[in-house]
């Protein structure tokens, strides 16, 4: 794997370089050689933050940990990237696709994790109004995202509140 390892309002150091390739390294049984991992470490007040990005085919695997000590972090974002790895490699398997980036005996290993069941499915009326307006309405109803079809734009948008309180659209790439 390619580590490409940046810092925000840090330094990255020799130990923390050592700290995350080694951590992340465990890693490596699951990806090929060429595999690129993007690492962002970040202080933000106390918060000591590690974003770890992983582009692989058509999708990505991605987490954002913090704690008060940059370590910690390191080592909780490793566990939630293997969990999510676990839940990709059944979504590939059950759907018969090719792992791309994995390495052939990570996919046919067999799993121990249970495959993800939609367990509720719920319809309602969708109307065009303004992200403002969606905000409002997520508020209203207690969620913490909400989709809805953009009056100015006439596509399906989704907002949602982001841990620092304030709020996010997701739009369609068209």
């Amino acid at each position: 794997m390619r580590y490409i390892i940046s810092g925000k309002n840090l330094e990255i150091t020799d130990g923390l370089r050592s700290a995350v390739t080694e951590k992340l390294g465990k890693l490596e049984r699951y990806f090929t050689p060429d595999t690129e991992v993007h690492v962002t470490l970040s202080v933000e007040k106390e918060r000591q933050k590690i974003e770890v990005t992983i582009p692989v085919k058509g999708n990505i695997i991605r987490s954002e940990q913090s704690s008060t000590d940059m370590y910690v972090s390191i080592d909780l974002v490793e566990e939630v990237i293997e969990r999510q790895l676990r839940k990709y490699k059944n979504k590939l398997i059950a759907r018969h696709q090719g792992g791309g980036s994995f390495q052939k005996e990570f996919m046919e290993k067999d799993s121990e994790d249970q495959e993800v069941k939609i367990m509720r499915t719920k319809k309602y009326d969708i109307k065009p109004m303004y992200p403002e307006d969606a905000c409002v309405q997520m508020e209203l109803l207690g969620h913490s995202f909400f989709a809805f079809v953009n009056a100015e734009t006439d596509e399906v948008n989704i907002v949602y509140k982001r841990k620092s309180g304030s709020y996010g659209i997701l739009e369609p790439d068209v």
